[in-house]
């Protein structure tokens, strides 16, 4: 399976965007699916989860402003990020994994073996 993000850009402080993660080549359904962040100059970091029976988690930086979610119809996994602070400005990249304890692996970037291009989102103060 080939991961495809978009729909990053330029916002200003307080603002939205709706990041979306599209499959090919195969079906999203059996995987846990994530979203990480790499800020310029700084190492890459866990964001948002969501598990294959819909279990999510999110980092504490995030949390009541992002939401992750999943449609396996449509093949996609989308994060919603709300209330864009100028320290969400990254590329943002979405992964999927079939690990097998996810309750515990969830933020862990080596646990994924799938991973999209990055979109980059760049919040204005």
């Amino acid at each position: 399976v080939q991961l495809q993000a978009s729909g990053g850009g330029l916002v200003q402080a307080g603002g939205s965007l709706r990041l979306s993660c599209a499959a090919s080549g195969g079906t999203l359904r059996s995987y846990h699916l994530a979203w990480f962040r790499r800020p310029p100059g700084k190492e890459r970091e866990f964001v948002a989860g969501i598990s294959r029976s819909g279990s999510i988690y999110y980092a504490d930086s995030v949390k009541g402003r992002f939401t992750i979610s999943r449609d396996n119809a449509k093949n996609t996994v989308y994060l919603q990020t709300n209330n864009l602070k100028p320290d969400d400005t990254a590329v943002y990249q979405c992964a999927a994994t079939s690990v097998v304890s996810y309750s515990s692996n969830h933020d862990d970037p080596f646990k994924y073996n799938v991973w999209g291009q990055g979109t980059q989102v760049t919040v204005s103060s």
